[in-house]
């Protein structure tokens, strides 16, 4: 099979050996021990694990919805990193509406203060390539995180592969919806951060299913504003086959506007992340999936990253890391409504079981 575009720098045969070896997250694994393994009889010397001390190093993130709940996890694993690390609580910045031009004026701002690392979602092609540019001229790091943009020159992406989740995500609605119209909710039409998503559904089904027709719903980055713009656009094509979604907010509307309006059962639908309305509605099977990122490790990764390419004067560079696709249906859906894990944005701090087996996932549909 051959892709027709991809926005990510990531060749789709890198990508698919990501997911199917774990992606980077066991590059992360090993990394981690070694932040953290301090054996009998070693001198930590005053820093974490066996490093040297440093200085209080200074990371900013810069945000494109800053207070969307899909971050909550992010957020997290970013202060869960820098207090393992024995750092400053990295700053949290950006914008709250997706306004690129406030998220590079926050990135100027972390440039003139002369910080000592910075992360940012890469939602567009153009606003973030010189700020980049003078940011590395002048020794700061800079990680993408959650959206990436071909042409940058981020020393690294840490998220998912957004174009490979879309297709694949086409794929599964075609086993469910072969002719007729579907709605996909997109916070963000062309939005690094969503728009290859879309691309990938597109993709997909005029290959899987090319009776189907998207019909995407511009829902606006705000969270507020997302259940209207979806019910809005059922109403106005009430005989569609499918309501799906391509980023988190939206696709708990889909999960309401199903529920709400009677129609599981009568309409497949699906989209990404882990936000409460999602989840009951992948329980109750108003939704036949969500897609899991693992949203926690795009900022505890980060920052580890950021931390080790200053520990080491740039020798450990950070590695290209895919933060994987998990499928959430209703078969394996209990932990992440039972749980309230910090790793997913629920406030259980506690150790979290592991279950008596693990399932499998199911093999890859897509051919390289």
């Amino acid at each position: 099979m051959r892709f027709a575009k991809s926005e990510s720098t990531t060749s789709r045969r890198t990508a698919l050996s990501y997911l199917g070896a774990g992606g980077g997250a066991l590059a992360a694994s090993a990394l981690l021990t070694a932040c953290t393994g301090v054996q009998e009889g070693q001198n930590g010397g005053g820093g974490a694990g066996t490093f040297p001390d440093t200085p209080d190093w200074r990371f900013v993130f810069v945000n494109h919805v800053t207070t969307n709940s899909f971050f909550v996890p992010t957020r997290t694993g970013m202060a869960d990193a820098a207090a393992l690390l024995g750092l400053p609580e990295p700053q949290w910045t950006g914008s709250e509406n997706g306004n690129v031009a406030q998220m590079a004026s926050a990135m100027e701002t972390a440039l003139n203060s002369k910080v000592d690392g910075i992360a940012v979602a890469l939602t567009d092609n153009n606003a973030f390539v010189e700020p980049t540019k003078r940011a590395l001229a002048a020794g700061i790091p800079v990680i993408a995180y959650n959206a990436n943009a071909a042409g940058n020159h981020a020393l690294a992406y840490v998220g998912q592969d957004l174009y490979l989740s879309g297709f694949l995500m086409g794929q599964r609605i075609a086993t469910k919806v072969t002719s007729g119209e579907i709605l996909v909710g997109i916070s963000q039409p062309g939005g690094n951060n969503v728009q290859p998503r879309l691309d990938g559904i597109t993709d997909a089904l005029k290959q899987a299913a090319p009776g189907v027709t998207v019909r995407s719903v511009n829902t606006g980055a705000e969270q507020a504003g997302e259940l209207n713009a979806m019910t809005a656009a059922h109403t106005g094509n009430p005989g569609v086959q499918g309501i799906y979604a391509v980023d988190a907010g939206s696709t708990a509307a889909c999960a309401k506007l199903i529920t709400d309006r009677g129609l599981q059962g009568k309409v497949s639908g699906g989209g990404f992340d882990l936000l409460d309305d999602t989840i009951q509605g992948v329980s109750s099977g108003a939704l036949d999936f969500t897609i899991d990122q693992s949203p926690y490790l795009q900022g505890f990764l980060s920052v580890l990253y950021l931390y080790l390419y200053r520990l080491s004067g740039t020798l450990v560079a950070p590695p290209v890391t895919d933060t994987g696709l998990t499928f959430v249906t209703k078969e394996n859906a209990g932990p992440y409504a039972t749980a309230g894990s910090k790793f997913e944005g629920g406030p259980n701090n506690a150790l979290v079981p592991m279950p008596p087996s693990i399932p499998l996932p199911p093999p890859s549909t897509l051919t390289r």
